[in-house]
């Protein structure tokens, strides 16, 4: 075909789907009207709180208060001329345009759920973040991966491992002068007892002790482990990799679920580690919406801030970044360009491990303070289709994850305020995320395109 053909082809793909997002977009506009704006009447009032749940030390805020209906009507407006305009001329950036139409119907929708009553809208969305927190986990460690070329959907076992590992070392070093209820000895040697009294003795702070960042180097340690053998079975061996994290999700629910039985249900001191303390960024915890959101966060959340930023920095803007990258696109230019294929593979791919570590010590010290038997619930999968929803960068990748937190976070806000106020059953609202994500991974907004190299064994001339 020639390049005529071509161009002509690819202007003919782009006025389709240009028109279809302008008919999209007055379709959403229509439905804010009819299932949500005449479903209200004129004298309703939907009151928005901007203050968190919990004691914080920013000011605390009037409620946002809107007149319902007179609200769904401009939205629909707006989205509306976004639909006219989009089939008249087109908008440059489209994408943009339809991340915002989609958040003018979540916030149409918010507002005909709470009408005649109130919501927090602060602390739903604070909710969302720590919702997405594991999600968002998994993702950054799938573009660990993926990147340099491995296939890694071990993830949700490391995470489950790396919650169990983490509750374990943060039990033991907190509870080290347990006694066992039957016999009246000691539970742990004198010399681990030791140890932790000499911890506990050199403790700094409260908020951060000892024993929760034992737990969390543990969680660490494990994924990282697990990580390196999937490497092992991969690069080394060349299996399937599909095939090899397959087997590794098998073992971790099944070790974790054996463990959980025969010690830590009946073991009470083995699985109680505790959970990290909100820890308050002076000055900046005291701004109005931003400060409560961003600041006032355990060290995992702060953790999970940080990796998103330094992965985005190291993968795009330094040597080790274009190698990865490099290696996930044509291993072998990397390698004739003196680039260690299989040396850069191992370490992106043990990195990628000890990140759904911590993604698994979130669960544990970073939530509940215990370990229950598959208590990750599948959050390292959805985690990969975060990644694919974000088109494997760690920015895309994280506003993926707050999608996903954000629909946990609303059905269960949504069942708070009763069927009779949203006539939606839970079961639907938990469909919201994935049908979502079919729907944007289908081509909505795009095609998503892997690494040409993921999942392919490199061989070494």
């Amino acid at each position: 075909m020639s390049t005529a053909a071509l161009a002509t082809r690819a202007f003919a793909v782009r006025d389709r789907r240009s028109i279809g997002l302008g008919i999209f977009f007055l379709a959403v506009a229509i439905a804010i009207v009819a299932l949500f704006a005449l479903n209200t009447t004129a004298d309703m009032t939907t009151s928005f709180g901007l203050n968190p749940g919990a004691r914080t030390n920013a000011p605390r805020l009037e409620n946002w208060v809107l007149p319902t209906q007179s609200t769904l009507w401009g939205l629909a407006v707006v989205v509306a001329f976004a639909g006219g305009w989009q089939l008249a001329r087109g908008f440059k950036r489209v994408n943009l345009v339809l991340l915002v139409v989609s958040l003018i119907f979540v916030f149409g929708f918010l507002t005909w759920a709470a009408r005649g009553g109130s919501m927090n809208l602060l602390g739903m969305i604070s909710a969302s973040l720590l919702r997405a927190a594991p999600i968002a986990f998994g993702a950054l460690s799938g573009i660990l991966c993926e990147r340099a070329g491995v296939v890694n959907i071990a993830i949700e076992g490391m995470m489950l491992s790396g919650a169990m590992a983490a509750v374990v070392v943060s039990s033991i070093f907190r509870n080290y002068e347990a006694v066992n209820a039957v016999t009246g000895e000691p539970l742990f040697p004198a010399w681990l007892a030791s140890i932790g009294r000499s911890l506990n003795a050199a403790n700094i702070s409260d908020t951060v002790p000892w024993h929760l960042l034992l737990g969390l180097l543990g969680a660490i340690l494990i994924g990282g482990l697990l990580a390196a053998f999937h490497a092992w079975l991969s690069i080394q061996f060349k299996v399937d990799q599909i095939i090899s994290g397959t087997v590794i999700n098998i073992f971790a629910a099944g070790m974790t679920s054996f463990l959980s039985q025969r010690f830590l249900q009946p073991i009470q001191p083995l699985n109680s580690g505790g959970t990290f303390k909100i820890l308050p960024v002076p000055g900046l915890s005291s701004i109005p919406v931003i400060g409560p959101l961003l600041f006032e966060n355990s060290l995992i959340i702060y953790i999970l801030f940080a990796l998103v930023i330094a992965i985005h920095i190291m993968l795009f803007y330094t040597r080790w970044g274009l190698r990865t990258i490099a290696v996930g696109e044509h291993p072998k230019a990397a390698d004739t360009l003196g680039v260690n294929v299989f040396k850069m593979r191992y370490i992106n791919v043990i990195m990628g491990g000890m990140v759904a570590g911590i993604g698994g010590a979130y669960f544990t010290i970073g939530s509940v303070g215990r370990f229950d038997e598959l208590l990750t619930a599948g959050k390292g999968f959805i985690g990969l289709a975060a990644m694919i929803f974000g088109k494997w960068t760690p920015l895309g990748a994280f506003g993926a994850s707050l999608i996903f937190g954000f629909a946990d976070a609303l059905q269960v806000k949504l069942q708070g305020l009763g069927i009779q106020q949203v006539p939606i059953s839970s079961e639907f609202l938990l469909m919201a995320p994935y049908i979502v994500t079919m729907v944007v991974l289908a081509g909505v907004i795009g095609q998503s395109i892997p690494p040409a190299s993921d999942g392919v064994p490199y061989e070494k001339d």
